[in-house]
């Protein structure tokens, strides 16, 4: 068994293309190998902006001998299909074998492949792994036609310590690599691969990004301590800086005392998105006038002048902030508002201007669904909610929307749950974004939402697969979280109408309704999924339609759900759809339909009879549970059905020699689809 190390060595890649890509490298060798019949042992990759690594080791030296038995036609076939069969074998008549397998005599061919030496299939194998990267962005440089994220320099290939001879374009493999940009630049070959991850550390490069994030975070976790500070938590820059780094060095900077009036958010957003620091926390949590900022070097007779060319920098970048900030304050918040109307929303829908009334009409109008919202107030905010767009910091800093909104509001004199909502708007906008519970804010957010799905749907401007430009799915799981978490009964069908009296479209409202509640029923899925709720309990109660409420949706499927974990619900799902099956085959039979009441008068077992009375008792009863929404109540009268059901189909015979006895029981069979179609459509159950 053998090891192979692969480097494929570049200007840099992009930090966030470096996880994917890396995956991507290991996944395409390893389908390779398995489709060569090279089976492996452990697969390792790794990555730094320069390099992606794979090592995989327990190769064989060879693929193995394979012996494949194919059958061919019959030995009295035409003798067309006799060649044909020769001929994709490769073999003649004389080497195959006729055999009586029980259903006459046939032909077969043992076809014998040789195994080829695993470093004579490496190079095919890899090449075409390499072209086949799906990188999301790729350029051409020089003179040849090959594409790659960025320049490549070089291929390190070594199968059992020796070369894997292959060409990539203009480049063909070796033994070396090459350490550190600046701190240890020259080539040097290796043996393999603990000889090159030693000697690359030596050479000043971490190749595995783990490690990196580990040195980053502890590293500047101790220099805040030393401060008596904490870091600001931020995965996604933790991320982001070890694809940045081959040696990262944490480092402490201090921010000049004149910038820390300016809000910490907008100081927080400069610092990360710009320079790519880290933040610092005093003890009660606020901003502290340091940085934390992670050098890919160390310095020459020390780090004192990185830092001070770090503070330098940041010095002119919050200045530009101080100076939008001072500019933004010589005018009031509302005074923005009127520049609205210049700034287009969306061709077909019209300016932000435009947008900010339906918000504003809508906002008042879901107030009436969120106890405590005040109409005045949701207006007034839906007023000023887009006016930061055009301001001076927003522009600069576009991070920060909403939340300067609620700065000018509040230093205008705005009232505190109006300056609020102005920043809570636009929120929840992913998953581990807090949702809103005020209820102007919730009111605010869910207008803008439920406009902007509104307006696209009337526009016809529809997610499409994968592609979302702009960012419905979001827009509705936001929606769904915003009813959830806050408990609204809130009428979705009556609210796009209320959207729609915004718009002077010509468009069909009830299709339009219905495939917007279609497709929250999608994303309601999507919503539960992690929390264990089926997507096809969602299914069933949905298909039953004119159901708008989410909350009372989320009821009705969790008392089916609870209904169906329990030996009644189980058992009577399986009856279920043993009656549906059987009305379905004799209707398509008799060419009839047996949707028809059955009539009492014809029943005559006592069993019949007992599912007749227990259906119209079960019927009376889940109908008023449902309509005083006591869905549980609704399961305990479907629970009751199961011994009737169960005694039915024990004793009574449905397909009978008398006719109309049969079409009664046909009649009783689909009554139980019926009874069971007023909880949820049970043909939407899985399992």
């Amino acid at each position: 068994m053998a090891e192979l190390l692969i480097e494929l060595f570049s200007e840099e890649i992009p930090a966030r293309m470096q996880g994917r890509a890396t995956d991507d490298l290991k996944r395409l060798v390893c389908e390779g190998l398995k489709g060569a019949g090279l089976e492996f042992t452990k697969a390792e990759s790794y990555v730094t902006p320069r390099r992606l690594v794979l090592v995989i080791d327990g190769l064989p030296e060879a693929s193995p001998d394979i012996s494949e038995e194919r059958r061919g036609p019959r030995a009295d076939a035409p003798e067309k299909a006799l060649q044909g069969f020769l001929g994709s074998t490769g073999l003649t008549l004389d080497q195959c074998e006729k055999r009586d397998t029980g259903k006459g005599e046939f032909w077969f061919a043992v076809i014998e492949k040789k195994g080829a030496k695993t470093a004579e299939i490496l190079p095919g194998l890899l090449e075409k792994a390499f072209a086949d990267l799906p990188w999301p962005k790729s350029m051409r440089w020089g003179s040849n036609d090959l594409r790659w994220v960025r320049p490549l320099h070089s291929i390190l290939c070594l199968f059992g310590g020796a070369v894997v001879p292959l060409t990539f374009g203009p480049i063909t493999s070796g033994d070396a690599t090459r350490g550190h940009r600046f701190m240890a630049p020259g080539s040097f070959a290796v043996k393999d691969f603990a000889d090159y991850r030693d000697r690359l550390r030596k050479a000043f490069v971490i190749i595995d990004p783990a490690e990196r994030r580990t040195i980053i975070a502890e590293g500047a976790a101790k220099l805040a301590k030393a401060e008596g500070l904490t870091v600001r938590e931020d995965e996604g820059l933790l991320n982001e800086v070890a694809g940045l780094v081959e040696w990262p060095v944490p480092l402490m900077g201090r921010i000049d005392d004149a910038f820390m009036a300016v809000p910490s958010e907008v100081l927080v957003t400069s610092m990360r998105a710009h320079q790519k620091y880290f933040s610092c926390l005093d003890a009660n949590g606020k901003l502290a006038s340091r940085f934390i900022v992670i050098a890919n070097r160390e310095g020459e007779g020390g780090n004192d002048a990185i830092v001070a060319g770090n503070e330098r920098v940041l010095r002119a970048r919050l200045s530009d902030a101080r100076f939008f900030w001072d500019q933004d304050h010589k005018q009031p918040l509302e005074a923005l508002a009127p520049r609205l109307a210049d700034m287009v929303f969306h061709a077909k829908l019209g300016t932000t201007s435009d947008k900010v009334t339906r918000i504003g009409a809508l906002a008042q109008a879901l107030c009436a669904f969120i106890p405590g919202a005040d109409k005045a107030k949701a207006a007034r905010a839906a007023e000023l909610c887009k006016a930061d767009l055009v301001s001076g910091m927003v522009g600069e800093f576009p991070e920060v929307q909403g939340i300067m909104g609620r700065y000018y509001a509040l230093d205008g004199g705005e009232d505190a749950n109006v300056a609020n909502a102005i920043a809570e708007h636009y929120a929840p906008q992913g998953p581990n974004d807090d949702c809103p519970t005020a209820p102007v804010s919730v009111a605010l957010a869910l207008a803008d939402k439920i406009d902007t799905l509104v307006g696209f749907w009337t526009i016809d401007e529809k997610p499409t697969g994968s592609k979302d430009p702009f960012a419905l799915r979001r827009a509705a799981l936001g929606i769904i979280r915003l009813i959830v978490e806050n408990r609204l009964r809130l009428p979705l069908l009556k609210t796009f109408d209320n959207a729609l009296s915004g718009y002077s479209m010509n468009v069909d409202d009830a299709t339009l309704r219905q495939d917007l509640i279609a497709f929250f029923a999608d994303r309601l899925k999507v919503h539960l999924k992690e929390q264990g709720v089926r997507h096809d309990l969602i299914d069933a109660v949905f298909s039953l339609g004119g159901e708008d409420d989410i909350l009372r949706l989320l009821a009705r499927v969790e008392a089916l759900k609870n209904f169906l974990d329990t030996d009644d619900g189980g058992n009577l799902l399986v009856a279920y759809r043993r009656a549906a099956n059987i009305v379905r085959i004799e209707e398509k039979k008799d060419g009839a339909r047996y949707d028809d009441a059955p009539d009492a008068g014809v029943l005559q077992q006592a069993e019949e009879k007992a599912l007749f009375d227990g259906l119209s008792t079960a019927g009376e009863s889940i109908t008023a549970a449902i309509r005083e929404e006591r869905f549980a109540d609704a399961m305990t009268a479907l629970a009751g059905l199961r011994a009737p059901v169960d005694a039915f189909f024990d004793k009574v015979t449905v397909n009978c020699d008398d006719a109309e006895l049969r079409k009664n029981r046909l009649r009783l069979l689909a009554r139980i689809g019926a009874a069971l179609g007023d909880v949820a459509d049970f043909s939407k159950i899985e399992g």
